[in-house]
């Protein structure tokens, strides 16, 4: 028989409750060429995907496939190394499935990160930007079909989609180590093209600063989830009219690993200070 959704979380949780003795309130997810912050856990402790059960696999090039629990900044964290995204084939509930796991075990906070292009006219290659919002252009959201209570509420508000303590945490933070330090709006899309010119100024028309693949529906379901959120991404390239570059999934990894040792700072400098 067919187990339900709230069985296959409960079984997925219930799988790394065996494997790991202490598990963490905070959580991370790593995108694009970001997947070296794990070079800077301590005690770690790694668990395949595949091992998982019901959790999917991620199937692209880079990103590896792997939870990992370990101390970073002095915090005990969990961090996905490697996502899942809408244009692999998945369907919403698999794309999110890792955040209802997290949720099951109880994590508070969540840090998303990854690669976008921007088309705000102030940014440049390998700037790192926080995400104060988004807009959503995905064509399914994850919390469309039956809603679990137990899971949360069935329309729930994304006023403040993005912690406000952990934006102002990431300013103080970035100041102490002399970093620049973008703020803008992700514009969610679900791939796997890269933006025409067209579609980059209608994005910024629209008030977008950066567009990604990714981290919206896991944010909505962590909103969902009565999670804090925090929202970083990597500007890897640059969009619009006037902009000649063609971007390749190679070019946006390389400028994501260049732009990788301030995220690392960031992120270990907040989780410190939390």
């Amino acid at each position: 028989m067919e187990k339900t959704y709230l069985e296959k979380i409960e079984e997925a949780s219930n799988y790394l409750k065996t494997k790991v003795a202490d598990i963490p309130e905070i959580a991370i997810i790593l995108g694009t060429g970001l997947g070296d912050l794990i070079n800077y856990i301590k005690d770690i402790q790694v668990i395949d995907y595949k091992d998982i059960p019901h959790f999917p696999v991620s199937t692209v090039e880079g990103h590896s496939g792997r939870l990992i629990f370990g101390a970073l900044g002095g915090k005990r964290v969990m961090a996905m190394q490697g996502r899942f995204h809408y244009y692999e084939g998945y369907d919403m509930k698999q794309v999110t499935f890792p955040v209802r796991v997290m949720q099951h075990l109880k994590v508070k906070k969540l840090f998303v990160s990854n690669a976008a292009g921007g088309m705000n006219k102030e940014f440049q290659v390998g700037d790192v930007m926080v995400i104060t919002d988004h807009i959503n252009l995905f064509p399914e959201n994850p919390l469309r079909g039956k809603n679990y209570e137990e899971l949360g509420p069935r329309f729930p508000a994304m006023t403040e989609s993005y912690n406000k303590e952990m934006i102002t945490l990431a300013d103080k933070t970035a100041e102490e180590i002399g970093m620049r330090l973008m703020h803008g709006v992700y514009v969610g899309t679900p791939g796997p093209t890269f933006e025409t010119p067209a579609e980059y100024e209608y994005f910024r028309i629209i008030g977008g600063d950066a567009v990604g693949m990714s981290t919206v529906p896991e944010v909505i379901v962590a909103n969902h989830a009565g999670m804090e959120v925090f929202g970083i991404s990597v500007i890897t390239d640059l969009g619009g009219k006037d902009i000649k570059e063609v971007p390749t999934h190679e070019e946006v990894q390389k400028a994501a690993l260049k732009a990788q040792p301030h995220m690392t700072a960031l992120i270990t400098g907040m989780l410190e200070a939390i």
